[in-house]
């Protein structure tokens, strides 16, 4: 939960797609100095995109096109932020949220050199491709999740199995 994560020392907080399933969230996206929606929403959507901490470090949060719902283009949003903002003299962070690898991999490239780290998340599995670009930008194509081992990602193993094996609609449990 927010306040718990932000009682360890956590100082962002990114998030994705999801971030709009309760509707108690508006509470914290209106509120909260540390929770970040993705940048590419339409600009009235609650809550911002990025956040700079320290005067120095810019984290940046992007949504992802490829078998999501409709979003601003991403590409052309981290464009857009990139005029608007000074970055020559921060350290940039941008958690690009996004189904498919090939398109996290494109923004790698794209993002090249224009940025100090490029992590995508969503798809909940480490990859192990981790690496610095050519141009000098971090990458990885998915951080993975945090949450149990012993789970199907993040859920239950007994449902989600259930949900594999009888093609029935089956509620995921924690």
């Amino acid at each position: 939960n927010h306040d718990e994560l932000l009682s360890y020392g956590v100082n962002c907080l990114t998030s994705g797609n999801h971030i709009w399933d309760k509707k108690d969230v508006y509470q914290y996206i209106d509120n909260s100095n540390a929770l970040i929606r993705p940048y590419n929403y339409h600009k009235t959507a609650r809550g911002v995109g990025y956040r700079i901490f320290n005067d120095k470090i810019l984290v940046i949060n992007l949504l992802g096109k490829t078998f999501m719902q409709p979003v601003n283009c991403p590409f052309q949003a981290i464009e857009e932020l990139c005029e608007k903002l000074n970055f020559e003299d921060k350290i940039v962070i941008v958690d690009y949220h996004a189904e498919a690898t090939a398109e996290k991999i494109a923004m790698g490239y794209y993002m090249d050199g224009k940025y100090t780290i490029v992590y995508g998340t969503h798809t909940h599995v480490q990859t192990a491709d981790e690496q610095m670009l050519e141009k000098g930008t971090a990458y990885i194509t998915d951080l993975g999740m945090t949450g149990p081992k012993e789970s199907v990602i993040g859920m239950d193993i007994a449902a989600s199995l259930k949900r594999f094996t009888t093609t029935l609609p089956e509620k995921y449990k924690l």
